[in-house]
């Protein structure tokens, strides 16, 4: 196994892991390979083009500001998303883009940025394909990228692409599994919760410090980004014309002293945290891919519940940071497994895979911190996804907003719920984990395409005063 927490939990930018920060990293790893051999300066043109879920819907993601970006050297983390419509606006206006901010050419995003609405790549879903000319009209070179899901990114040379995208480490690790039998198996032969196994695996790219704090600074990064779901109020971008909601529904619980009459206070909140969150990322701010950018909502509005809900977050260490360690390394295990074994990219197998793989980690997270048994958190995880099968992904005009930003928000009740119940039970059930997942898999492929991150089916088609200009398919 080759996934760390830290693939799965990356700070990047919204409004999709997969169109928008992939796209982004292909980008910028295609002008740094220009750069590493010494081709740069050769370079006179840059056709981009977009097949599958990248190519029917991701105008509407935001795929064309991000692959410019990237052109440009940026990176999902660091860049300034105040400045992104501006640096965009600029490169239209001059058809003049900065490769890696070191060498100039022309561009023009009508005819070199070239969307296939009907065309796919033969390895996923969500392809790329990237060319770089130079004076004569030689292909110096071409690359075709793949964004698999939550910002991972592969090229067409992958040599595992039958293993789900996982390149093998060199690296061996003191605790290897890629089944949730063997992580429980592993739990019970040395004693140790599933979080203990995930931070000595972790140990082997970095020091126990360096895992701590970059931990703690996702999390940061996740309740700096609710704050801002908070505070930010308008219209969303992309034309649907959707009112931001999580701004006047924090005052209102703020001002509100009835909702205790309703003993629903706890959940009015959680539902807050997570549309604040999954708003700011379809307005393309600063977001945690979790696993997901459009399931990124679910896992931190869980650990706020924890955080200001529940009495085992003050009595964890350290004024509750050990507990959040210990929620983000178990969430994250399930999450490995998951995409082991099946995906987390809804152009794959569905909102199945983003929703419900965000909600079994979540379910999962909650239960070990709350002192739940490594087998009732593995209960929990499947009671998560188990109740995700079949969800399909179907945003109206191809954006992040209808029915993902609501979504979110049910998806994190359901995984309290999940993480109740097995804490209730002795963690013996009758359909474990890995079935689900595997289940999962085999739906997403009998899934039809429409219903896959392509804005034509589902609700994309059926909600009546849709702007048809959104998505061009």
């Amino acid at each position: 196994m080759t996934i760390s927490v830290f693939d799965l939990f990356k700070i990047g930018i919204g409004p999709s892991s997969s169109h928008t920060v992939g796209p982004m990293v292909a980008a910028c790893k295609f002008v740094l390979a220009l750069v590493e051999q010494n081709l740069l300066d050769s370079v006179v043109r840059i056709e981009v083009a977009l097949y599958g879920s990248l190519g029917a819907t991701g105008k509407g993601h935001g795929s064309d500001k991000a692959v410019l970006l990237g052109l440009m050297g940026e990176t999902p983390e660091a860049v300034d998303v105040a400045s992104i419509d501006e640096v965009i606006a600029t490169i239209g206006e001059s058809k003049i883009i900065l490769l890696n901010a070191l060498h100039s050419i022309k561009f023009d995003k009508e005819t070199d940025l070239i969307f296939h609405r009907k065309e796919s790549l033969p390895l996923h879903a969500n392809g790329l394909q990237i060319t770089a000319f130079d004076e004569m009209g030689k292909s110096l070179q071409k690359n075709i990228y793949y964004s698999v899901g939550g910002g991972f990114v592969v090229d067409e040379n992958c040599p595992s692409w039958e293993e789900g995208f996982i390149k093998p480490d060199e690296n061996k690790l003191p605790y290897t599994f890629t089944t949730a039998d063997a992580l429980l198996a592993l739990c019970k032969a040395e004693g140790l919760s599933i979080s203990q196994i995930m931070m000595k695996n972790e140990e082997t790219w970095r020091s126990y410090d360096e895992i701590i704090s970059g931990l703690l600074k996702i999390w940061n990064e996740m309740q700096q980004c609710v704050e801002q779901g908070c505070i930010n109020s308008g219209i969303l971008p992309g034309g649907l014309k959707v009112k931001r909601r999580a701004a006047d529904l924090c005052q209102s619980l703020k001002d509100e002293t009835t909702h205790e009459l309703f003993n629903q206070g706890s959940m009015d909140w959680v539902n807050l945290y997570a549309l604040a969150i999954n708003e700011e990322n379809a307005a393309g701010g600063r977001v945690v891919t979790a696993p997901t950018n459009g399931a990124a909502g679910i896992i931190p509005a869980v650990m706020l519940y924890y955080k200001n809900f529940c009495n085992a977050y003050e009595l964890a260490d350290k004024g509750g940071d050990a507990g959040i360690v210990r929620f983000l390394l178990t969430a994250a295990a399930i999450g490995m497994i998951i995409k082991e074994n099946a995906s987390i990219s809804g152009a794959e197998v569905g909102c199945q895979g983003e929703v419900g793989s965000a909600c079994a980690m979540a379910a999962a997270g909650l239960t070990e911190v709350l002192g739940g048994t490594p087998e009732q958190v593995e209960n929990a995880a499947e009671i998560g996804i188990e109740h995700n099968l079949g969800l399909t992904c179907d945003p109206i005009g191809g954006l992040v907003q209808i029915p993902c930003i609501e979504r979110n928000a049910m998806g994190a009740v359901k995984a309290i719920n999940a993480s109740r119940m097995a804490l209730r039970g002795d963690g013996s059930h009758y359909v474990s984990l890995d079935k689900v997942i595997h289940t999962m898999r085999e739906t997403g492929k009998d899934m039809r395409s429409k219903y896959k991150e392509t804005a034509r089916g589902g609700l994309a088609l059926h909600v009546i005063d849709v702007p048809v200009n959104i998505v061009e398919c």
